[in-house]
This record gives structure tokens, C-alpha cells and sequence, in this order.
């Protein structure tokens, strides 16, 4: 169970992983032993699954980011592990989801330009056997970054 603290904890990990002990502990009016103890047993507990670094798109020459919904034709399980294989295995595909509605999946993909956005869609996803539709919609500008989690 979480308590006020582990849960300021988490809020401030989200905003910086970079934070120490020592930082944390003032944070939270604890000695930094106890705020280190602290994010070990929320990372043991599985409350923290990774430290990462988020990158700039735009300094790594990736200017277009786009969310690319796929229906797929016949939905059984090889097909869908053959489909999540093909995601796994693209780079440029940096998440994706399976939902519900007219589309099976949502893809997050980030481009280096339009041509390169065109290829993924007509070179690998269309050409898939089990993929039947493909719609992009690209993103003009992102009005609010990626948020952390609430707690």
C-alpha cells in the first residue's frame, strides 16, 4: 500500500529520476537513507519499471511525428502476432496500442520527413497480409508534452 509519501516520492521521480537521496530526503523530510530505501522498495515493488531518458525528436532529425491507425482484416491470434511482430520490429514505431472501435491498433511513429512516413505506410504496413486499412493522421503540433502518471 502506498502511504503520502511514497506517493510525493513517485510525483517527484516522474518530474526528475535524476534526484538523489540527499534531494529526495529534503523533498520529503527524510534522512537520504530512508528516501533511498524508499525508491528501492517502490522499484522492487514494480510502482518504478525503468529510468529513460526522453530525447528531442527534432534535434535527432525526426520532424514528423504521426499516429497511424491499422485495421486488420481476419483477427485471430496468428494474425496478431505476426502484425505485433512486424511492429516490434520497426524502429520508427515507438508505441502502439490494440483498441477498440473501427481500428485495431494505434501506432506512434516518428518520421524523419514525409517520404519516410509514405514507406512505412506503403512499403510495410499496406503490404502486410493481414492489414486491410491504414489511416495517418499527422501531428501539426503538440499542445501538451507527455505528462507523468497522476498519483
Amino acid at each position: 500500500m502506498l502511504d503520502v509519501t511514497d506517493i510525493r516520492l513517485l510525483a517527484a521521480l516522474q518530474k526528475d529520476a535524476h534526484l538523489t537521496a540527499q534531494e529526495l530526503g529534503e523533498m520529503l523530510n527524510l534522512s537520504p537513507s530512508q528516501a533511498g530505501r524508499r525508491r528501492q522498495r517502490l522499484e522492487g515493488e514494480g510502482y518504478i519499471h525503468a529510468y529513460i531518458a526522453r530525447l528531442n525528436p527534432e534535434r535527432l532529425g525526426l520532424s514528423i511525428q504521426a499516429f497511424v491507425q491499422v485495421q486488420l482484416g481476419t483477427h485471430g491470434p496468428d494474425q496478431a502476432r505476426e502484425f505485433a511482430r512486424l511492429v516490434a520490429s520497426r524502429a520508427e514505431i515507438t508505441s502502439a496500442w490494440t483498441l477498440t472501435g473501427e481500428a485495431d491498433y494505434l501506432l506512434r511513429v516518428f518520421c524523419t520527413d514525409l517520404a519516410a512516413l509514405n514507406r512505412l505506410i506503403h512499403e510495410v504496413l499496406l503490404p502486410h497480409h493481414s492489414v486491410t486499412r491504414v489511416q495517418s493522421q499527422i501531428v501539426m503540433d503538440q499542445m501538451k508534452q507527455d505528462a507523468p502518471l497522476p498519483t
